[in-house]
């Protein structure tokens, strides 16, 4: 797998893995890499097939991206990280610090549900997933040729047309589009069904501090919920921010990342 990694702080800073979704890539960390929080090292992978990284050399199943991504950190010699992610990243980097905790000081998500909420919980919000169906089916072509990955910005958020237009055009590239495709279609034929009959995630062990923008249209307040988290050390801090709450909320992101690194400092 060939990464494009950008990096941001002093060499020898405390390393942050920033992980993006769909439909972005590393430059929704913009804010982080272009000043960076003193110590700390700021690493913004493209995930695989995403931006400018290569293709990924599977289907997008998550596992296989988790397994990626921590092969990357592997590369970079890193050992022991603070995670940070939004939306599928967000999903991935919780297949990572379930599967590898030991990897971990603390883990940021961002407008994704935890792995723990129940089929009966998840249900009644399936609705809200009607936008994955033509990316998993029509796929490619519906990125590359339409204007469907801007209306989704338009219709989820209010980002200005030209920070739409920096994400928007990656989807232009065959690569990235199949990717998109992928992550929609694995999801939706292999692990939603498989999530209904697997048994419950293991409990976490890192501490986790959710950042949620609670005019998310995609993913309901109830499906990051602290009473249903099956973790040690779990909050979750409510933002006036739509779904895309790393390009609106970038404030509120560095301030809870910051709080973070503090708190889980090693002496």
């Amino acid at each position: 797998m060939r990464f494009h990694v950008t990096e941001a702080g002093p060499a020898d800073g405390r390393p942050v893995v920033a992980l993006h979704g769909w439909p972005q890539h590393h430059w929704v960390y913009r804010d982080l890499l272009a000043d960076p929080p003193a110590g700390l090292r700021i690493i913004a992978p493209d995930l695989p097939g995403y931006g400018w990284s290569g293709p990924a050399p599977h289907r997008w199943a998550k596992d296989d991206v988790a397994a990626d991504a921590l092969a990357l950190l592997d590369a970079l010699g890193l050992d022991r990280v603070l995670l940070v992610g939004h939306d599928w990243g967000a999903f991935v980097g919780y297949r990572m610090v379930l599967g590898a905790p030991e990897r971990f000081d603390g883990y940021l998500p961002m407008n994704m549900a935890h792995p723990w909420v129940s089929p009966k919980v998840l249900a009644p919000h399936l609705w809200r997933l009607w936008y994955q169906v033509p990316l998993a089916t029509v796929g490619a072509p519906l990125q590359r040729r339409t204007d469907f990955v801007a209306r989704v910005f338009r219709t989820a958020s209010e980002l200005d047309p030209e920070t739409v237009r920096v994400y928007v055009e990656r989807f232009r590239d065959p690569v990235v589009a199949r990717t998109g495709r992928d992550t929609y279609r694995t999801f939706l034929l292999r692990e939603l069904p498989a999530a209904a009959r697997a048994p419950a995630p293991p409990r976490a062990t890192v501490p986790i501090r959710c950042v949620f923008g609670s005019g998310d249209t995609a993913v309901h307040p109830s499906l990051v919920a602290e009473e249903t988290a099956d973790a040690d050390d779990y909050t979750v801090s409510m933002v006036d921010a739509s779904h895309f709450v790393v390009d609106e909320r970038p404030d509120v992101v560095r301030a809870a990342l910051v709080a973070l690194a503090e708190e889980t400092a090693r002496a």
